[in-house]
C-alpha cells in the first residue's frame, strides 16, 4: 500500500512538472469571430500582464514623433499571422496583411524622475485587420493591473503623477468610445492606422537581442517585404531633438502626427483645405495666409491659419493653446494643452520668413 501511495505521489509530481514546463500559449487571434472580452485571451503578452512582456511573434516598435495624449506614455507592438508580412510603401501606411494586429498600450509613470517607478496602465487599443477592413477595439485595465476588459462606450480616468521637472500633474484622461476612433483613423472614408509609416518607423529601437533599425528588424523577422536596406528611406524628424533636426522638419513632424491624419486631402478635415502632413511646403495649403473655411469663434478673431512671424495672430496656434471644447485642436485625444508642442510651433511660426 505504501509503495502504491509513493507511485501516485510520483506520478502527480511528474504531471505537475510537465504542466509547469509546457510551452506558453501562442497568440490567439480569430478575425472571423467577435473580439475577446479580455485582453489576456489574445496571449499577446506572457508572465505578469502589466509588464507587457511580448509573446513570440509580438514585435515592439516606436515612432520618431508620437501623438500627444495628455502626456501618456505608449508601448506599441505589432503581430502578424505566421507566414504573412507587411508590404513596404512610402505614400501612406505599410500595406498590412489581413489578420494583422497593432497593439498600443497607454500608461502613466507615477514619478517620471525615477526610471524604476511604478506605472499605471490605462488602456490598450487594438487595430485588427479583418477581411472587411481595420476594426478598432479598446480595453480598459483594472485597478489591480491584472487584465483589461473590452469597452465600447469609453470612460474618463483621473490620473495623478509627477513629471520630469518634479511638478505634480493631473489629467482627466479620456478613453474614447468606439465611434470616436473614426474621428482620427478615417482615411479615404475607411479606418486606417496612423503611425506605422516608413518615415515614422525609420529609427533605432533597443530590442531584447540588441539595438537595430526598426525597418531592418521587421524585414529580418519576415514582417516586411519590399525593403531594400541599401536604399535611402524617408525619415520623419524627432520633434524634440533640436540638435539633430531643423526647426521646420521638427514642426511639420509634430503637426503631421497630431493633425495630419485629419488635415490631409483624404482625411476628415480635408474640406478645410489644410494639408498638415510631413514635409509640406510653407504655402497656402499649410495654412500660410489662409483664411478659415468655417471656424466661427474658434478663430479667436484671427484672420489666417498661419501668419508668418506672428504666432499670436495665427489661428493654428490659438486652437492648439485652447482646451475648450469646440475651439481646441486636435479636438479628440487630449484634454490638456501640450506646453512643449506649443513652444515648438510658436518658435516655428515666429521664425518664418
Amino acid at each position: 500500500m505504501r509503495n502504491f501511495i509513493v507511485i501516485l505521489i510520483g506520478l502527480g509530481s511528474l504531471l505537475l512538472l510537465a504542466k509547469c514546463t509546457q510551452t506558453q500559449k501562442g497568440v490567439s487571434v480569430n478575425i472571423s469571430e467577435a473580439p475577446f472580452e479580455r485582453l489576456s485571451q489574445y496571449h499577446f503578452f506572457v508572465g505578469d500582464p502589466s509588464a507587457l512582456q511580448p509573446n513570440t511573434g509580438v514585435l515592439p516598435y516606436d515612432l520618431n514623433t508620437p501623438l500627444f495624449s495628455d502626456y501618456a506614455h505608449k508601448a506599441r507592438f505589432v503581430w502578424l499571422p505566421p507566414g504573412t508580412s507587411a508590404a513596404y510603401t512610402t505614400d501612406h501606411v505599410l500595406d498590412f496583411p489581413v489578420g494583422a494586429v497593432l497593439i498600443k498600450n497607454f500608461y502613466f509613470e507615477k514619478d517620471e524622475r525615477d526610471p524604476a517607478t511604478e506605472r499605471r496602465l490605462i488602456e490598450t487599443r487594438l487595430l485588427v485587420h479583418r477581411e472587411s477592413g481595420w476594426e478598432a477595439h479598446s480595453y480598459i485595465w483594472n485597478a489591480r493591473q491584472t487584465d483589461a476588459e473590452l469597452d465600447i462606450v469609453g470612460d474618463i480616468v483621473a490620473i495623478d503623477w509627477t513629471n520630469t521637472e518634479g511638478q505634480a500633474m493631473h489629467a482627466d484622461y479620456i478613453i474614447p468610445n468606439k465611434n470616436q476612433c473614426k474621428g482620427c483613423h478615417s482615411y479615404k472614408q475607411k479606418l486606417e492606422p496612423i503611425g506605422p509609416k516608413v518615415r515614422n518607423l525609420n529609427r533605432s529601437f533597443a530590442y531584447a537581442d540588441g539595438t537595430s533599425n526598426q525597418l531592418e528588424k521587421w524585414a529580418e523577422t519576415g514582417y516586411l517585404t519590399g525593403f531594400d536596406p541599401a536604399a535611402q528611406h524617408p525619415k520623419a524628424a524627432v520633434w524634440n531633438a533640436p540638435n539633430e533636426y531643423p526647426l521646420h522638419q521638427r514642426a511639420t513632424a509634430y503637426l503631421d502626427i497630431n493633425c495630419g491624419h485629419c488635415h490631409n486631402p483624404f482625411g476628415p478635415g480635408g474640406t478645410t483645405g489644410l494639408n498638415l502632413v510631413y514635409g509640406a511646403p510653407i504655402d497656402l495649403n499649410l495654412g500660410v495666409n489662409k483664411p478659415p473655411v468655417a471656424t466661427g469663434r474658434a478663430s479667436g478673431g484671427r484672420s489666417y491659419s498661419i501668419v508668418k512671424g506672428a504666432p499670436d495672430q495665427s489661428i493654428l496656434l490659438y486652437r492648439m493653446e485652447s482646451d475648450e471644447t469646440g475651439v481646441m485642436m486636435p479636438e479628440l485625444g487630449r484634454t490638456m494643452v501640450h506646453a512643449e508642442g506649443i513652444s515648438l510651433i510658436r518658435e516655428w511660426i515666429q521664425n518664418m520668413e
